[in-house]
């Protein structure tokens, strides 16, 4: 058995409950991309098809599955709002102007 055997076996079983449908129908109407992506990839495993196959054709974009793993395991912990990125994430500033002036003669001579 080879590795890619292995891991199309491996699958997760995912049961939403009607309301949990219909509160994962975000994939059609909200207004983040990406919000709809994640729907999407979740709606996907719970209709039958492995983590694999939604990563890797299953979306617009192909994905890691542990990408689509975390992507359910949030949902399961904290539900639609597990699925929106966390506060503090991504880029920080290069420059604040709230950070106040600059050393005079710093990096000048």
């Amino acid at each position: 058995m080879t590795q890619i055997d292995k891991i199309i076996r491996k699958t997760v079983a995912l049961y939403l409950a009607d309301n949990e449908h219909e509160q994962i129908n975000l994939r059609d109407h909200h207004k983040k991309a990406y919000m709809r992506e994640r729907a999407a990839a979740i709606l996907k495993v719970a209709s039958g098809l492995s983590m694999l196959q939604v990563a890797l054709h299953g979306l617009l974009k192909p994905r890691r599955s542990d990408t689509i793993s975390q992507w359910i395991s949030r949902y399961e912990g904290g539900g639609v709002q597990g699925l929106q990125v966390q506060a503090g994430r991504g880029r920080k500033p290069a420059f604040s102007p709230c950070a106040g002036p600059a050393r005079s003669g710093a990096g000048r001579r």
